[in-house]
């Protein structure tokens, strides 16, 4: 867990169920870095997002997880692959650990909280207007 200038930039989750890769191995373990502006403004240029709305969820989270078990790198096709119920879970934490406090601190993350199921209209990544909604 990094911090910065006295917030926390870098969180370390395990996902309920985990990603399996193409050899079988199982990477639950990883880190989340805090969104930049680009990493939310960039994916809306995608062609895949722009055909499909719900792909910028997998796009942004493809920017922010810098690790996940020992896979050399996260890219879209990793977060594609993730079960349904991880997906979610990245989707609540992003969405927790990039909100801010009325002061303009972040958040602290109770990862434990960031468990809880989704909300009945199953919508995600609400923080800025329609981003991500899945």
């Amino acid at each position: 867990m990094a911090t910065h200038l006295g917030f926390q930039t870098e969180i370390e989750f395990e996902l309920p169920k985990g990603y399996v890769d193409e050899a079988g191995c199982l990477h639950r373990r990883g880190t989340m870095r805090l969104a930049t502006a680009a990493d939310e403004i960039l994916p809306l240029r995608d062609p895949r997002v722009q055909q499909n709305e719900a792909y910028l969820a997998v796009i942004v989270l493809a920017r922010v997880v810098t690790r996940l078990g020992t896979l050399m790198e996260v890219h879209p096709g990793v977060v594609e692959g993730l079960f349904a119920s991880d997906l979610a879970y990245l989707q609540r934490l992003y969405e927790r650990f990039n909100a801010c406090e009325p002061d303009g601190a972040p958040e602290a993350v109770d990862v434990r909280a960031s468990e809880r199921p989704a909300a009945a209209n199953g919508k995600h990544f609400r923080r800025v207007g329609s981003v991500g909604e899945a």
